[in-house]
């Protein structure tokens, strides 16, 4: 095999698996939309996840900052050396990460630091496989933080909130994936996907409940009880009300496959992977002889471009037209009575400066001056992709929300020392927050999971940067912005939607208890 030519098809598979979602994910998401009521949180939702999927097949940019953990699955012919190929793996990893497809996300477990080009022990993850044919089956699946975090993993038998004692048989798992959905609410950046593994052991069962997100969307489980199974979830999941970026709505979930393996007596584990609306997964067939894509799968039926018609754009510019009178427009930095004016529901755009702030930030922070006078001001919880041009100046290839609720042991007090008005993220945060968001005079503001490059073209200029030894995604970026709309979640009157919506979707669980199918 020309292993050069094999290392270039490699390249290829990450980059679109990075910046072009497949045909059945779009068509997926294509029936929310069309499910959803007009003029809702959730219907603008799905009006700009679409419109930055549009962005990322024109741009050929990543379609979510966070690129996750690259994970293959490759199937070789007997005799093939999986040693070369696996350095050409990584070649073309490092390759795609210094283009800009991926965004650096390998870090020391023990130190922080980042290699910068996502290469390092244990990533990126590459499993292979023998097989009897005669070419190699690639699969590659780009799974980000956010809805890595919402996996799960069940014990049975177990107590589960809601749906009381779920035991060792096919009612037990039911209620464990209806939990699963549950629990994600909008912090796995749904409406979303899962993939089930009942059985084997700890390690085993997550194996396997990611593998069944290699399945395809549209496909059908040819075990009976199975397919049941993955009927009735897709069928009540959405009548918890959980909804796109969980502000309530009709899709919360758009697919489910469940597989299942063999498990020692002792041991009963359900197992869910849950996987983003921005379902980043393809796969191609490479010839043995060459090195070359024949084929690239996932693509079967009907392609949805996502491109506004004549009609689709007139009834948009009319909306926005409607919408405009009642967006309230912020200019940071903000005072306390501009923040205290917000109430749960508004929709703000914000204009002038903003701080990117994650985990490793929020850590300093506690202990440490901040680099910038950030009263007043918007931390925005965002690891973006950064490209340096050839002048030096640093350039935004995609910047959407990273999920809130990791910073929530810090978040108050930060906001509360340095005198911040407003965090944007998504996902929602917790009680610390919202006590101090209340006392402080503070808002937090959720925009949508996932739309990297509908962000990125808000931001207009890269000001500064501090605290780079921390690695791109988890520095403070300075990032001028124009028209960066985010909805109010969570305000400084002691509301939350997430509160609200979490307590909805349990009542709703909870009905779900004697349910049979």
């Amino acid at each position: 095999m020309n292993i050069d030519k094999f290392q270039e098809s490699m390249y290829q598979l990450i980059v679109q698996t990075s910046t072009n979602l497949p045909r059945d994910v779009r068509r997926a998401i294509k029936s929310a939309k069309e499910r959803e009521n007009a003029g809702t949180r959730a219907a603008m939702s799905l009006d700009t996840i679409t419109n930055n999927i549009k962005m990322a097949d024109d741009n050929v940019s990543p379609i979510c900052q966070d690129t996750g953990l690259p994970t293959f699955k490759i199937k070789t012919p007997v005799g093939a050396n999986q040693l070369v190929m696996k350095e050409a793996i990584k070649n073309a990893i490092a390759q795609a990460t210094k283009d800009g497809k991926l965004r650096p996300n390998s870090v020391d477990s023990l130190t922080g630091a980042n290699s910068g080009d996502n290469l390092g022990f244990g990533t990126p993850v590459i499993k292979f496989e023998q097989w009897e044919k005669d070419y190699i089956d690639a699969r590659l699946i780009l799974k980000g933080g956010g809805c890595e975090n919402k996996n799960i993993q069940y014990s049975l038998p177990c107590e589960l909130d809601g749906l009381g004692r779920a035991g060792r048989d096919l009612d037990g798992i039911r209620k464990c994936i209806m939990h699963s959905v549950y629990q994600a609410q909008g912090q796995g950046c749904s409406a979303g996907f899962i993939g089930v593994g009942i059985g084997g052991d700890r390690s085993s069962g997550y194996d396997l409940a990611k593998e069944q997100l290699f399945r395809s969307v549209d496909d059908v489980n040819t075990d009976e009880d199975l397919r049941k199974l993955e009927d009735y979830v897709m069928e009540n999941a959405n009548e918890l009300g959980i909804g796109t970026m969980g502000f309530g709505g009709e899709t919360t979930l758009l697919g489910c496959k469940v597989g299942v393996m063999n498990r020692i007596p002792a041991s009963f584990f359900v197992s869910v992977a849950y996987n983003c609306w921005a379902f980043r997964r393809l796969g191609v067939e490479i010839s043995m002889e060459t090195g070359e894509i024949n084929e690239w799968m996932y693509q079967e039926g009907e392609h949805i471009e996502f491109g506004a018609t004549e009609a689709e754009l007139e009834t948009a510019a009319a909306a926005e037209t409607a919408e405009k009178t009642n967006i309230v427009t912020l200019q940071a930095p903000i005072t306390e009575e501009q923040i205290r004016g917000l109430k749960v529901g508004d929709v703000v755009q914000i204009n002038g400066m903003m701080y990117t702030g994650r985990d490793a930030i929020h850590h300093h922070l506690i202990d440490h001056d901040a680099p910038v006078d950030l009263n007043g001001q918007v931390i925005y919880h965002c690891g973006p992709v950064m490209m340096k041009d050839e002048d030096g100046q640093w350039h935004v290839k995609a910047a959407g929300p990273t999920t809130s609720i990791r910073e929530e042991p810090y978040q108050g007090d930060i906001m509360k020392k340095f005198g911040i008005r407003a965090v944007i993220g998504k996902g929602g945060m917790g009680p610390k927050t919202l006590a101090a968001l209340q006392e402080h005079g503070g808002v937090y503001l959720n925009a949508i999971g996932g739309a990297a490059q509908y962000y990125a073209d808000c931001i207009k200029s890269v000001e500064g940067v501090d605290l780079m030894e921390f690695g791109i995604p988890e520095a403070m970026w300075h990032l001028k912005v124009e028209g960066f709309t985010a909805v109010v979640t969570m305000d400084s009157h002691g509301n939350s939607l997430h509160r609200d919506v979490d307590k909805s979707s349990l009542e709703k669980l909870a009905g779900f208890k004697e349910r049979v199918f």
